[in-house]
């Protein structure tokens, strides 16, 4: 192993949030960002599992292995923190929804094995020149591989923090898993979105040219809020040195673990943060050692050497399932069939005061209700029974009668029948269809002589 990793990590909760969703990691081999999603608690318990269980890959690679190897370690990593997840929820259905991007990068000395998955990245900055090594699986990121936006304007598209990718507990994952070989003066950067939404390429790569690990990562923070942005911040810088180049004086082999995750705040001159306008960052060094008068949580691995204390880690493992949940699941229950019972019963009222005119046993009728059937079953009922018959009717009337004619009122149904009357009594009106009736012949009302105006149908009401 010819190379060895000078890194440096610090996350902030940002001028906008109230709460830390970020978590990150950095050891001497492996580094890596996650962004919780799904509220406050859900996004920090999210990122802060994740990266609980990514950080067991910060262990030297096991001799003699193989490239490929490496790639399968992060791959098992990775779901293992997503079937993490998945358990968290189980316990604790407030929980449901979270998820967490993941961006990892597992150190053997010579290269990186990564594995990337949502909007987190990873950049390479060789020889004053910035790569990005991972790719963002967002749907800006998509109209941006079809060329329909730029990079410029992804940065301000109002969907650039829809994520298509991540780990949730729940659906299939597909994390991105790739090698890269490193060299001497290589500078590595994993960020949450919080610095890449912010801060053009350019930029990153005028932090990243200048001063040390530490130095970048402060900077490029402090540049990212200064930028404006709204989301929490959260940057891990390494340098790629020779294995056997001296220790610088403030450098540190110890695992640093930073935001969501962390249990210590970094310790600040005069107690000030170092962004102004803003509160505290949250970066933390978690101690080497647990302390052995101190219980270890649930699910805690003894020999965990950067085990954070039982507060701690209470706050983020899964809650026991609550007493009595049946009783929250009844109250909902009655609550649903509650509105379901007053949407139903507003519903029949309000087809209780509609009506229209139809046919019932060869006679117009005024029906109450909805001209029309759901799931077989009529949706009205006859109110009004008349002496009309259809067979009085023309043929045109009988028709519409037939198909229903369509009343706003009561009243407005017993308009239409009375007009269905006038029409049958009407002189040239179409004859009776009874054949004993057929040879009748109409007689004619006298020429200048009104025709008596007919009087409306009596109405029975239908029983």
């Amino acid at each position: 192993m010819s190379l060895r990793l000078r890194f440096a990590a610090i996350s902030d909760v940002g001028r906008v949030r109230k709460d830390n969703q970020d978590s990150g990691y950095a050891g001497p081999w492996l580094l890596t960002v996650c962004d919780g999603v799904g509220g406050a608690a859900g996004g920090a318990t999210a990122s802060s599992t994740a990266v609980q269980q990514l950080r067991r890959l910060d262990a030297p690679p096991p001799e003699g292995h193989a490239p490929e190897e490496l790639l399968g370690l992060v791959s098992g990593a990775l779901h293992r923190a997503h079937d993490r997840l998945g358990e968290a929820v189980e316990h604790d259905s407030d929980l449901s929804g979270m998820a967490t991007t993941a961006t990892v990068a597992v150190f053997d000395g010579e290269r990186l094995a990564i594995g990337h998955i949502g909007d987190s990245r990873a950049y390479l900055f060789r020889d004053g020149a910035l790569s990005r090594l991972t790719h963002d699986h967002t749907f800006v990121q998509t109209l941006i591989d079809e060329g329909r936006i730029s990079e410029e304007e992804a940065m301000v598209h109002p969907h650039r923090n829809l994520i298509l990718r991540s780990l949730d507990g729940a659906s299939e994952i597909e994390p991105d898993l790739f090698l890269v070989d490193l060299q001497s003066g290589d500078r590595l950067m994993l960020c949450s979105d919080g610095v890449s939404g912010s801060l053009p390429d350019g930029r990153l790569a005028d932090v990243l040219a200048t001063g040390t690990a530490d130095y970048a990562a402060v900077e490029l923070v402090r540049a990212s809020l200064e930028a404006g942005s709204s989301d929490n911040v959260t940057c891990i810088v390494a340098d790629v040195v020779p294995a056997d180049e001296a220790a610088a004086p403030d450098e540190t082999s110890e695992p640093l673990l930073v935001g969501a995750a962390a249990e210590l705040r970094r310790k600040l001159p005069f107690g000030t943060s170092l962004f102004r306008g803003h509160r505290n960052g949250d970066t933390g060094e978690l101690e080497p050692v647990v302390d052995p008068d101190v219980p270890l949580p649930p699910g805690a691995i003894p020999d965990d050497p950067i085990a954070p204390d039982a507060h701690e880690a209470a706050r983020y493992a899964p809650r026991p399932p609550r007493r009595h949940p049946w009783i929250r699941h009844v109250l909902v229950l009655a609550l649903v069939i509650g509105l379901v019972w007053v949407a139903s019963a507003a519903a029949w009222s309000w087809t209780q005061r509609q009506y229209y005119v139809g046919v019932h046993d060869d006679a117009v009728t005024v029906f109450r209700g909805l001209d029309t059937s759901f799931a077989g079953v009529d949706l009205s009922e006859p109110y009004e029974t008349t002496d009309l018959t259809l067979d009085r009717l023309s043929e045109f009337d009988a028709d519409k009668v037939r198909e229903g004619i369509s009343a706003t009122s009561l009243d407005d149904a017993h308009r239409a029948v009375n007009a269905l009357a006038e029409k049958a009594a009407a002189p040239g009106a179409t004859p009776p269809a009874d054949p004993a009736d057929a040879s009748a012949t109409p007689t004619a009302t006298p020429s200048g002589t009104p025709a008596p105006t007919p009087a409306a149908p009596s109405t029975t009401p239908a029983p």
